[in-house]
């Protein structure tokens, strides 16, 4: 199906959907939204590409992920640059965006055969076997924050195990969900395979909902709050569909006392200040022991007063502005919960005035439960600074969470580590290391972040029928 056009319509329009640019406030463009019988046109269109599709030879499948790749790398430029525009991340990780998009399409190329192999099972008598097939129409709700990256890590996977998709992208990168529609087609995809849905923000409950209870939908896959993870989830629920739910994070990144600390201060810079904070597996509770609390501490501010904050355009910034002013809004109420509960702000604290969504980067120290920045998932560049006395209490905060995406811990000794670690509940342990995803290991949390995982085998697997086959004779 051909993507809609931008349209002339008022960006007051409740028919339209508007992107601003978040460095400057500048529209965009507008875009038309959908109606009912666009939808339902489109939906038919998808499910039969789909059915098409899980029908092909894996050799088939396997190559149109390699052409994928190709077309990631030849519009590299080009999609950096709009996702720059519509979201505000700094060009070159922008790029580094599409290159991991990239890389990921060539894992799954590689590997697809190996890891949906039929898995025989031995039974005397009877020949048996484990099939992974494909389910069908797969509904993807994405957020803005990695616009490509988060599509792609969702849609190799499920192309490569022969599923369809509709995309419901958010709206402020309505650009980057048509323009990887296109790239889909580029590759020599199937018309229809790839669906992006332009649907008018007021009219997304509603829509997900009359979706989730269409036969046509297999499945559901949501990235995003906790807030629409719950009514996604539910929705699922009452209408027998598989989901995966990747949600929301507050990731401990902990430092024991005999942690490198230029290593670990370097690092954490990095670990909350990407994309300017602006993401579920952002280090965002910095949990230090106490003896070496005030050297690292000096450090970290340090680095953070050294970032480069501008316009995401030019070479050498660092941090970008926020995506929207709401996010900027909502960031400056929980700094200023925290300060009037105790926490102290040792650098940034502000919206930064002028155009643009840019905020100070911040550091909050004496942050620990019952703070907003300890609490709740803070998506934006602050980082909350919290003192442990000794392991026993770092386990302790770093579970003070009802998030459990991932925890970053820094120690010399990998088994004292390991073993606090085991004492703490995440769908990830990253030991000397910031927070990463990688195709070859899954991706996924705990509690409140989610359940379900992406990448790897579990989330080429995750929208597979694995299908039991027994015969006699």
């Amino acid at each position: 199906m051909t993507a809609s056009p931008p349209s002339s319509s008022s960006p007051s329009s409740p028919s339209s959907i508007t992107t601003l640019n978040p460095a400057t406030q500048q529209v965009l463009a507008h875009y038309a939204a959908w109606d009912a019988a666009r939808l339902e046109q489109a939906t038919a269109a998808a499910h039969q590409a789909a059915l098409a599709w899980g029908l092909q030879a894996l050799p088939r499948r396997v190559a149109a992920l390699q052409r994928l790749a190709d077309q990631l790398r030849a519009q590299k430029d080009r999609l950096a640059a709009l996702i720059t525009a519509e979201m505000g991340k700094p060009l070159a990780e922008a790029a580094g965006e599409v290159e991991k998009s990239a890389l990921t399409a060539l894992y799954y190329a590689e590997n697809a055969a190996r890891l949906l192999a039929d898995e025989p099972v031995a039974i005397e008598g009877v020949d048996a076997w484990v099939s992974h097939e494909p389910i069908g129409l797969v509904l993807a709700v994405m957020p803005w924050n990695f616009p490509v990256w988060q599509v792609m890590r969702f849609a190799l996977p499920s192309l490569a195990a022969g599923n369809g998709i509709l995309l419901k992208h958010s709206p402020n990168v309505t650009g980057c969900a048509l323009a990887l529609e296109q790239l889909c087609r580029d590759a020599g995809l199937p018309p229809h395979l790839v669906t992006t849905l332009v649907i008018a923000e007021p009219e997304v409950p509603a829509v997900t909902e009359g979706l989730m209870a269409d036969p046509r939908i297999a499945a559901v896959t949501l990235t995003g709050s906790n807030r629409a993870g719950a009514a996604i989830g539910a929705a699922a629920g009452r209408h027998a569909k598989k989901s995966v739910l990747e949600l929301g994070g507050s990731d401990a990144f902990i430092v024991l006392d005999d942690a490198d600390l230029p290593a670990a201060a370097a690092a954490a810079v990095k670990a909350r200040f990407n994309n300017a904070g602006q993401s579920c597996v952002c280090a965002k509770r910095f949990i230090v022991s106490a003896a070496v609390e005030a050297e690292f501490t000096e450090r970290f501010v340090a680095g953070v007063r050294a970032l480069n904050v501008g316009d995401p355009t030019q070479p050498g910034t660092q941090l970008g502005p926020l995506a929207r002013p709401d996010l900027r809004e909502q960031l400056q109420r929980q700094i200023e919960r925290s300060v009037a509960a105790g926490g102290r702000v040792l650098i940034g604290g502000q919206a930064i005035a002028g155009a643009g969504n840019y905020f100070e980067p911040t550091v909050i120290a004496q942050t620990g439960p019952g703070m907003a920045v300890f609490d709740e998932e803070t998506f934006g560049p602050v980082a909350a600074i919290a003192v442990a006395r000794d392991d026993d209490e770092a386990v302790a905060l770093a579970n003070a969470s009802d998030f459990g995406l991932s925890v970053s811990l820094w120690t010399a000794s990998r088994p004292r580590g390991l073993a606090l670690a085991r004492r703490i509940t995440t769908g990830a342990v990253f030991l000397n290391a910031m927070t990463a995803s990688d195709a070859r290991l899954p991706f996924g949390g705990t509690k409140k972040s989610g359940y379900g995982r992406e990448l790897a085998a579990a989330g080429l697997r995750e929208f597979c029928n694995l299908r039991t086959y027994w015969a006699v004779g």
